[in-house]
């Protein structure tokens, strides 16, 4: 896990934004100097304009980048992030990044398995590139509560996992996991990357555990400053002599690896 590169605070614009589903966009921001320093797991936080009352800013993980631009997937949650989701081409944003620590798609480890729930694919597509470039094996476990939640735009070699049955195996996406982990062979080398819901994280850091399994985890908070003034994002892990740490998520995260997580 690697720490970022040098922080900008840019004002930038939106070039295109590409509706997903009914409520996650795809916005291409034009921001060079993000875009030249960005590293899969890192995430910009975004302030976005409002006339009537100000709003703390947004984080975001970075889904991909290409040339000068950055894409961001970004679900309607909340004031804030309808705005920034409805934002129109040419619209002018703060945007801060890139922040925190990055997956590292370099290792010794054969096969790359990028488990995500719901939005967490986020940053999976910016992973996935990386993680090809350095010749590894990637296969995508995604999962929802329904077909609906599954996203997985310009991700290869997905299986899903659904709550209600509407698609692929019936279940959660750990679950999925380990159903698939039989049709490895003993002697491949298997590393575990993932994002979703601070839940299923747990779940996963202990299945990953049991089954002695290398994992990252991209973990979610508040974070509405990005970089350790506010403390919002404050959580607790467990350090190797088994006492608990708190740390600032913006600051020594997103990404965690699995023993550290306090179940």
């Amino acid at each position: 896990m690697l720490a970022t590169a040098t922080i900008a605070d840019l004002l930038a614009t939106v070039v295109q934004n590409r509706p997903l589903t009914s409520d996650v966009n795809i916005l291409t921001i034009e921001c060079p100097a993000i875009a030249a320093a960005a590293k899969p797991g890192n995430f910009v936080n975004i302030k976005v304009s409002d006339t009537t009352q100000p709003l703390l800013r947004r984080p975001f993980s970075i889904h991909n980048v290409e040339g000068d631009c950055i894409e961001l997937m970004v679900k309607s949650v909340g004031k804030g992030s309808s705005l920034f989701c409805n934002s129109p081409v040419g619209a002018r944003v703060m945007v801060l990044g890139p922040l925190g620590n990055s997956f590292s798609a370099s290792g010794n480890f054969e096969t790359a398995l990028l488990v995500s729930g719901g939005i967490g694919t986020a940053p999976m597509r910016f992973l996935e590139k990386a993680l090809l470039a350095e010749g590894k094996k990637v296969i995508n476990l995604i999962g929802g509560r329904s077909q609906k939640e599954l996203l997985a735009l310009n991700l290869s070699n997905c299986r899903f996992a659904t709550d209600d049955g509407s698609a692929g195996f019936k279940g959660t996406v750990v679950e999925l996991l380990h159903s698939e982990l039989a049709g490895f062979g003993e002697a491949e080398s298997l590393k575990v990357f993932a994002c979703g819901p601070n839940p299923m994280l747990k779940a996963l850091a202990g299945f990953c555990r049991e089954h002695r399994l290398a994992c990252d985890l991209s973990l979610e908070s508040v974070m509405g400053c990005g970089i350790g003034i506010c403390y919002g994002c404050s959580v607790e892990l467990r350090n190797p002599d088994g006492t608990i740490q708190p740390i600032l998520l913006c600051k020594e995260g997103p990404v965690i690896q699995a023993e550290r997580i306090a179940l």
